[in-house]
């Protein structure tokens, strides 16, 4: 294994289980049509370069808050579980209720949870892999018995709705799953890597407002309270990286490809998606899309899919599951589940 991509195999004798999956996303759909009234571009262009047709924009009084929050009680509802059941409660988003505290003290303070551990977890689109990976360490070594992993973003209130580069996007909305410890077992997570290369971080970044950015000094360019996206550079890094992971976790286990039963990857861009297809062979009844519907939402765009994909029936007890991402950072991870 390179060192770009190798990974953390969880032991049988106590295993973090999937119990319970759930998602939410906000009422309002931003269509491309509508997209066209607001900047230079059409529905056949943005359909041609990113399979998106429509993302979900929050109302007012929403926030990432009450997103996960409802994304959270739809899984503790399908894990039959008391919220005060939770341990420990890890948010993975890149927009924050607010600075401090965090958004999963917040969503644990609505749940009526008093003692769990929570906290928010920064690594873009890869936030929800990477908080799946920290709750089955958690649980692995006997630090937790139920975690509860989020990914929950609000990402129009950090789009440049004159950027037609990046407005056509992004979307808001959340995912979330309950984690169980289940011993001597093969189920659960089995094996996770989390990375980063914090040199490509000009790739994509939203630079304010932190100290390097400060509230009180105004900004040289306006636009640099937004989000900004390399397309071409992330879609080639991207590429590259989710192959690299799923090669790299299939050789570990000393499969192929062909023995994954669903792979559910970051919706960043279908035509990603599909490039990573092409390159490991996969068919399309092996890999969950949905982006057409939802448009990229960063850290909560897998466990949406993934809770789709469990209550549509692509994904079903005992399947091999791969979720895998790429974002800013630049950051990367994969987790192998059977479900």
């Amino acid at each position: 294994m390179s060192k770009e991509t190798s990974g953390r195999f969880f032991d049988t004798k106590r295993r973090a289980v999937i119990a319970g999956t759930g998602s939410y996303v906000p009422e309002r759909i931003l269509s491309n049509h509508e997209l066209e009234k607001m900047v230079d571009t059409s529905d056949e262009w943005i359909t041609t370069r990113t399979g998106i047709k429509e993302r979900r924009i929050i109302a007012d009084g929403q926030t990432t808050m009450t997103l996960g929050l409802q994304a959270s009680l739809k899984a503790i509802e399908a894990a039959q579980i008391d919220p005060v059941d939770i341990d420990m409660i890890i948010c993975g988003t890149a927009t924050p209720e607010m600075v401090f505290p965090s958004t999963a003290c917040f969503i644990q303070n609505e749940l009526g949870n008093r003692h769990a551990g929570a906290f928010d977890l920064t690594a873009a689109c890869s936030g929800f892999t990477y908080a799946m990976g920290l709750g089955a360490s958690l649980i692995g070594a006997g630090q937790c018995d139920t975690v509860l992993a989020i990914g929950a973003e609000a990402l129009s209130q950090i789009v440049n709705y004159e950027d037609r580069a990046t407005c056509i996007l992004f979307g808001d909305g959340a995912g979330a799953v309950v984690l169980k410890v289940e011993e001597n077992t093969d189920r659960g997570i089995m094996y996770n890597c989390m990375h980063a290369d914090g040199s490509g971080w000009t790739t994509i970044n939203c630079k304010a407002y932190g100290s390097r950015y400060p509230v009180k000094r105004p900004l040289d360019n306006p636009a640099d309270m937004y989000m900004m996206v390399n397309g071409r550079e992330t879609y080639q890094v991207a590429v590259r990286q989710i192959v690299n992971q799923i090669v790299d976790g299939c050789n570990y286990f000393g499969i192929s490809q062909s023995d994954i039963d669903l792979v559910i990857p970051h919706q960043m861009n279908a035509r990603i998606i599909e490039s990573v297809m092409k390159r490991l062979d996969l068919r399309d009844d092996q890999v969950f899309i949905n982006i057409d519907k939802y448009g990229n939402t960063s850290a909560a765009s897998i466990p949406l899919a993934l809770d789709e994909a469990v209550r549509s029936g692509r994904a079903n007890k005992g399947n091999l599951i791969a979720l895998v991402a790429f974002g800013g950072g630049l950051t990367w991870g994969l987790n192998f589940i059977r479900l």
